[in-house]
């Protein structure tokens, strides 16, 4: 049992017969009355979100969430299939559960897969990718005296905010948990 006080992002657990992930949180303490955890959920097997608001002494039941580092092969258009390295079993995914990772996956990469009572329900990519910049307008000589930023568009499609001095061709690292620029590789 884990106390609602104790609720940070990722945290997962069962209410209601459903489970779900905590998204956002915040902790109010107002001047009257007591204090309570207003939370966003998701409901990790329909995947709709709700506002909750919980007294920080609510106990909650923890759901145990399995993850496994997975293959990610390849999409026919609806699917995307990931496989199992020890047994060499492959799960296909649909777009919703995979939306998040997926512009920064390229096949043959590895990606966490989470998984609750043996059905998959999110995938994560690594913390750091390196992909190269396909579409990228040229920096203007003489425009770089501040920090300024272009989009580019890397090789999974997603776009990046990126310095001027990157290039088409150039690989760039970028963290995919808030999606910005690192450093060119």
């Amino acid at each position: 049992m884990i106390s609602a006080g104790d609720l940070r992002k990722g945290t997962t657990f069962e209410m209601d017969g459903n489970v779900y992930t905590v998204i956002d949180f915040l902790h109010v303490k107002p001047g009257k009355g007591a204090a309570f955890v207003r939370t966003k959920l998701r409901n990790v097997i329909q995947g709709g979100v709700t506002d909750t608001t919980f007294n920080p002494s609510d106990k909650l039941q923890e759901a145990v969430i399995e993850r496994k580092d997975m293959q990610y092969l390849y999409n026919d258009g609806e699917l995307y299939y990931f496989m199992d390295q020890d047994t060499f079993e492959q799960i296909p995914l649909n777009f919703e559960k995979v939306e998040d990772a997926i512009k920064y996956l390229k096949e043959n990469m590895f990606a966490s897969i989470k998984f609750y009572k043996g059905s998959a329900f999110s995938v994560e990519a690594p913390n750091f990718v390196e992909l190269e910049v396909t579409q990228s307008e040229p920096g203007v000589k003489g425009n770089t005296a501040t920090n300024a930023l272009k989009p580019a568009i890397v090789e999974t499609g997603a776009q990046v905010m990126v310095p001027f001095f990157i290039n088409e061709g150039d690989m760039i690292r970028i963290d995919t948990r808030t999606g910005e620029y690192m450093e060119r590789v």
